[in-house]
Formats: structure tokens, C-alpha cells, sequence
């Protein structure tokens, strides 16, 4: 509850620029909206044929397709993800997938969406090197300690593998037992173009959807830079473990789109209506997909 609460302060602190953009939906174009939505919809559709590419046994298609419907609203109950992981450890299991391989499966898939949207990230910085101005997107001294607290936990990582015996071991073995996995499925040529096409179709999608809702509203910033933003804000806040990026994403989406240009009354407008788009019009039906499957122990 308290991502929920430090939302509710911001969003009263700044009240009159979440007034002055919703108040700029109502001129949006709808063709573009209507864009966004597929893009949305597509997005299921590659994080399904991900999923399958992540594991060497045949998972059934339509029902594959769902839990990822599904899964979208089992990740606003639990932080980074965890809740989309579970939705599909629990569906391989029912499957037919051995634990160690279904895990090894789940590590793999956001291994390579991680590096899709990494590599996404690096090509539109390279295509568009002076799109973002890096003084408005990151706070003059925040890069210091942001560095320091990642090195502080990779070193508190590595103390703990090499002082525990027994969590040394249970890794040792989950990598084992990846690196098998991995090297199955890349034997596919099929399951590898599933794997790495997906990942890369993901974010692109995701980027696409933000592009098409910017059009609606007639944001003045270029489409590559607007991709470049919201790859940009994403992989920012992979590291805030908010459930369903619930606020974190917001907000970094806001600032991502004023370090590419953008007013912050019609960037706050494009942010708000692709995050109603994208989070909250399919969290119902989600919702009732996932109580769907659950009851026909699809999941």
C-alpha cells in the first residue's frame, strides 16, 4: 500500500497538472488510440510466442495466449513482475513442466527481454544520441549513489554465495540446470526465433503503443525519440519494486518525455491516457481471465 499512498501525495501535490492534462484528452484522435490499442493487444501476443520460445516442450497455444492476458493483471498484486512469474510457473507446472526446467524457462525469458530492451535502448541511443537531455532526466548527483547502492548489492550478493554454503550449492545447480535449458532450445532454430523475436517484439510494441497515444495528442516530439524515452523510463524503473510499475512507471515516463522535448501538461496527458490503455481498461478483464483459468485449473 505505500506505492499506492506515495502516488495519492504526488498526485495531490501536483493536482493542477494532472487537471490540465486530463483536460487535453478530450481532443485526442481516436484513429491513433485506436492504434495504440492493437499495439496493446500484439503485446500479449509476443510475450505468448516468448514464452514458448523460453521452453523446449509444446505448450498449448490459445491457452498460453490467455495467462498472458491473465498474467498482466496478477502483476498489479505483487512488485516486479512476480506476479506475471507466478501466473506462468504455475501454468507450466500444469503442463507437464518439471519445476527446475519451468524455472529454468522463466530465468531465460526475462533474461532475453532484458537484453532485447537493453539492445533496443543502445541502437535508438546511437540512432538519436542527442534525443534526451540528460540534465532533466537524471537529478545532478543522484548517479553517484544510485552506482554505489548497485555496487553495495552485487557485493552483498557474492559474500552471501561465497559464506552459504547451502545457497551456493542451490544456485550452482538452478544454473546448471539453466544453461541446459538454454542450450536446448537454442538447438530449435524455431524455438530460438520464438524466444528472440518475441523479446525483441515486446518492448517494441510497448514503445510503438506510447508513439501512436503521443500522435493522438499531438505531442511535439519526434517518434524514434519517443521510443527512446520510454525504453529509457522502463528499464529505469525495472529497479523500484512497485506493483505493476504503479506510479514509478508514471512518473518516469513523465520525466523521460520532458527530457525529450515535450510540455509537461501534454506530457503528462499522453502518459496518462497510454497508462489507461495499457494498465487499467484490461486490469478488469484480466482480472476475470484470471479467476477464469484458476477455476478451470488451467492455473
Amino acid at each position: 500500500m505505500l506505492p499506492v499512498l506515495l502516488v495519492a501525495v504526488v498526485a495531490v501535490r501536483h493536482r493542477s497538472v494532472l487537471a490540465e492534462g486530463l483536460a487535453q484528452l478530450r481532443s485526442a484522435e481516436w484513429p491513433w488510440l485506436l492504434g495504440a490499442v492493437g499495439a496493446t493487444c500484439l503485446t500479449w501476443v509476443a510475450a505468448a510466442v516468448t514464452r514458448q520460445g523460453a521452453v523446449v516442450q509444446r505448450l498449448p497455444g490459445r491457452r498460453l495466449l490467455a495467462v498472458q492476458f491473465a498474467a498482466g493483471a496478477a502483476n498489479h498484486l505483487l512488485p516486479t513482475g512476480l506476479g506475471a512469474s507466478a501466473v506462468n510457473l504455475r501454468f507450466m507446472a500444469l503442463c507437464g513442466v518439471p519445476l527446475a526446467r519451468s524455472s529454468a524457462a522463466l530465468a531465460l525469458y526475462l533474461l532475453a527481454e532484458a537484453v532485447a530492451r537493453l539492445g533496443l535502448l543502445a541502437g535508438l541511443l546511437l540512432a538519436f544520441p542527442h534525443a534526451l537531455r540528460p540534465g532533466t532526466l537524471v537529478p545532478s548527483g543522484a548517479v553517484g549513489p544510485l552506482l554505489a547502492g548497485l555496487a553495495g548489492a552485487v557485493l552483498l550478493a557474492g559474500l552471501a554465495l561465497l559464506l552459504v554454503r547451502r545457497l551456493r550449492a542451490a544456485v550452482c545447480g538452478f544454473l546448471r540446470t539453466a544453461l541446459g535449458e538454454a542450450r536446448s532450445v537454442h538447438a530449435r532454430p524455431a524455438r530460438a526465433l520464438a524466444l528472440w523475436g518475441g523479446s525483441l517484439a515486446f518492448p517494441a510494441l510497448q514503445a510503438a503503443g506510447l508513439v501512436l497515444v503521443g500522435r493522438a495528442l499531438g505531442l511535439p516530439v519526434p517518434a524514434g525519440h519517443l521510443a527512446l524515452a520510454y525504453l529509457a523510463a522502463t528499464a529505469a524503473v525495472a529497479l523500484v519494486p512497485t506493483p505493476g510499475g504503479i506510479g514509478s512507471v508514471e512518473a518516469a515516463l513523465v520525466v523521460a518525455l520532458v527530457a525529450a522535448g515535450g510540455a509537461v501538461p501534454a506530457a503528462t496527458a499522453v502518459v496518462l491516457a497510454y497508462r489507461i490503455i495499457t494498465v487499467w481498461l484490461p486490469l478488469v478483464p484480466g482480472a476475470l481471465t484470471l479467476g477464469a483459468l484458476v477455476r478451470w485449473k488451467v492455473i
